[in-house]
């Protein structure tokens, strides 16, 4: 099976435990704090890229005119919509869709957005990742209305203080989107705070790494450091 293909299944598998996971992810609502100083939300209309549960959509439907919101795993999607479902507010709409094919119309948003998605071109396409890349951003480029903006949410390191791209690979794969695409960054802390230490043991452990999870409990609150990079870019 191929790489991509098992950590497809783990997700799947796992989609529960992401749910608990990402719901302690940015316990200070940093992230979307600094999306909203790149771009105002109010009022935008939103395509999300690889939804996952939902955890930043739903924070996006509080602030945007409407949110459409895809991800390709049915088992994420389902626990998405009963939080969506949940938060009393129905300007949004969730379905099946692959990042590199949107089941939406050219030219229908003001922003694209992808978080923690887009990284897994490296898992797809490890010797041809570039032509990857260049295709999703086309296809980010295509939903959104001329003078749109497109963003990218990715990973600048867990269990650190300052960013640092985790691998040489994502490091060139962040270059790429800079050098080739003209993307500017900017980065947030989006630190994982934990109810208690069974909590903080069990998903850090199973997500992350045992290193980052004794890391996590020699915290006295349970919290564990996150850098987050953002990438953007108005076509």
């Amino acid at each position: 099976m191929a790489e991509i293909d098992l950590i497809r299944a783990f997700y799947r598998n796992q989609a529960r435990q992401y749910q608990r996971l990402v719901a302690r992810q940015d316990h200070q609502g940093k992230l979307l704090a600094a999306l909203d100083e790149i771009v105002a939300l109010a009022g935008l209309v939103i395509v999300e890229f690889g939804a996952g549960t939902g955890n930043l959509t739903s924070a996006l439907v509080d602030r945007a005119a409407r949110v459409h919101a895809f991800d390709i795993e049915p088992s994420m999607l389902a626990l998405a919509r009963t939080q969506l479902m949940d938060s009393g507010l129905r300007n949004w709409s969730l379905a099946a869709g692959d990042n590199g094919r949107m089941p939406v119309a050219a030219n229908c948003a003001d922003l694209a957005i992808e978080a923690w998605s887009f990284v897994h071109v490296l898992d797809w396409q490890p010797n041809d990742w570039r032509r990857l890349v260049d295709q999703l951003l086309a296809e980010m480029q295509r939903v959104i209305k001329p003078g749109g903006l497109a963003i990218l949410v990715e990973d600048l390191g867990i269990g650190r203080h300052q960013p640092q791209a985790p691998t040489a690979d994502m490091e060139r794969l962040y270059g790429h989107w800079q050098e080739r695409h003209g993307f500017q960054r900017s980065w947030v802390r989006t630190d994982y705070q934990f109810a208690s230490a069974q909590e903080a043991d069990e998903l850090t452990r199973l997500f992350f790494s045992a290193d980052l999870a004794e890391q996590c409990l020699r915290s006295p609150s349970f919290l564990l450091p996150e850098c987050t990079g953002i990438w953007w870019k108005r076509f």
